[in-house]
């Protein structure tokens, strides 16, 4: 029985050794350690061995077994690097795959484009929870008891947490403007923030509004302010973001927020101004609401209007988007498309 192990451990690593591809070292390891080969029909006589004798054999077959085993990996590494790529139906004269590449969707890109601009200016950022409540979505803004924002029409209510008033009945925000009266509360003046975020309106959906989408929130707070700053700075942003002078204009308009308020309107850059579907054929298009913040709003954050003023804006992030690219339905960066998609990469 030894010799005949031997026998095995000399032809196997004869085979072994001789194996030039992948199919030859694949039989030779059958041959040996497969379930019906020379080893397997070897531990198949231990029975018929002595007692005394079948624990020492036993031992010597499994060391033989290892030795194989071990002298089969290494060639494998041997062969692999060798005739991997000899494969009859590969071409090594084709030009290599290109690996798929994520990039940051353009909603994202605009608003990390807004965050250094703003940077730059010396803004902080601040982010809460999409969940809000009737306290700061319309309550601390200065909207009236029974203005329709507040109506399950217009505005999100959680199911469960719909009823009762104030800090209790809660929704999806439907603005940012309420989580800035959070942050006057809880920092000192003077303040200046921006704030990044999704918003939600139960609305129907067109070329230019969505349900869910994206704005982006500035505020200053300070002794001193005065307006044409706030104009200026609207500007400067719109130039850095855009890289180029883009047309501003402003008119009044009526927010329960801001007093007094305005409407921010930019040079529609989809037709250059001439006039198209997106920006009602007129050439501009409306961009934010902005003004100073209300004297309910300011004392609501605990700050006293006598003393304090500011100048706000809340940028439609996602018309921003639609001006950058010529792009003239927003609901397409809502699609998940990714044959839209990719055209940003």
């Amino acid at each position: 029985m030894k010799d005949k192990l031997n026998v095995i451990l000399r032809e196997g690593k004869n085979k072994i050794s001789k194996a030039k591809t992948s199919e030859d070292l694949k039989l030779a390891k059958s041959e040996l350690l497969g379930k019906h080969g020379s080893i397997a029909l070897l531990l198949k006589e231990i029975p018929r061995l002595e007692a005394s004798q079948r624990g020492k054999f036993g031992r010597s077959v499994n060391n033989v077994k290892d030795e194989l085993t071990v002298m089969i990996e290494g060639r494998e590494n041997e062969i692999a690097p060798e005739f991997s790529w000899a494969l009859p139906d590969f071409d090594t004269t084709l030009p290599g795959i290109h690996p798929t590449r994520g990039s940051l969707h353009p909603i994202t890109q605009m608003c990390y484009d807004l965050n250094d601009a703003f940077r730059s200016m010396g803004f902080e950022e601040f982010q809460e929870s999409d969940i809000t409540s009737e306290l700061y979505a319309f309550d601390n803004l200065n909207f009236r008891p029974d203005h329709p924002a507040r109506e399950s029409m217009d505005t999100f209510w959680l199911a469960g947490h719909d009823t009762g008033g104030g800090g209790d009945r809660l929704c999806l925000r439907p603005h940012l403007t309420g989580a800035s009266v959070r942050y006057l509360q809880t920092n000192k003046p003077p303040y200046r923030f921006v704030y990044p975020g999704r918003v939600y309106r139960n609305e129907s959906t067109d070329a230019r509004h969505e349900r869910a989408f994206f704005q982006y929130e500035a505020l200053i707070v300070d002794r001193e302010f005065p307006f044409s700053a706030g104009h200026v700075m609207i500007k400067s942003v719109l130039s850095k973001v855009f890289g180029k002078d883009v047309p501003v204009r402003m008119r009044v308009g009526f927010f329960p927020f801001v007093e007094p308020g305005f409407e921010i309107d930019m040079g529609c850059l989809v037709c250059n101004g001439v006039g198209c579907s997106v920006c009602k054929h007129i050439g501009w298009i409306e961009v934010m609401p902005g003004g100073t913040p209300h004297p309910n709003v300011l004392r609501a954050g605990g700050l006293d209007p006598v003393e304090y003023t500011g100048f706000y804006v809340n940028i439609g992030l996602d018309r921003l988007v639609m001006m950058r690219y010529g792009v003239d339905d927003v609901r397409l960066f809502h699609s998940a498309d990714l044959r839209f998609l990719r055209q940003f990469c």
